[in-house]
């Protein structure tokens, strides 16, 4: 077994994102599920990742979203810090959407596990974590 998680990583966890006005409680509750939701497409006792990253990060929310998005992923990348890489600086990329309900469109070529964050009737945030730093440009 590779000791190196396998990339593109990608996972969903349930729930809508902390914003960064939440509260402490509701933010390391947040985290705990974020990191649950990476630890499950790990390899036991696998390495961290070193290399420049990017990140994406889809929020499938139950209702429309207050406030802005970015206030919402520190949280999620915090969370990865010592799960996944070894430190949030290594991401270099980052992209992020919000698709509140009755907003959604057709992906083309979408991934099983992106698929299934689209067909969830609860909220839920994709992420997918690679090392191709370009992939969305091409």
């Amino acid at each position: 077994m590779a000791l190196e998680p396998p990339l593109p990583l990608e996972f969903i966890v349930h729930g809508t994102p902390t914003s960064l006005q939440g509260s402490a409680r509701s933010r390391d509750e947040w985290q705990r599920r974020v990191r649950r939701a990476a630890l499950a497409g790990l390899p036991v006792g696998g390495w961290l990742l070193s290399q420049p990253l990017a990140a994406t990060i889809y929020i499938f929310p139950a209702a429309p979203l207050a406030g802005d998005i970015d206030n919402r992923v520190k949280h999620i990348l915090d969370a990865m810090t010592r799960v996944v890489y070894l430190e949030d600086a290594q991401i270099h990329r980052i992209v992020v959407q919000k698709f509140e309900p009755d907003a959604i469109f057709q992906f083309a070529n979408a991934s099983q596990c992106l698929a299934e964050a689209l067909m969830s009737t609860d909220p839920v945030v994709y992420v997918r974590i690679t090392d191709d730093l370009h992939e969305e440009l091409r």
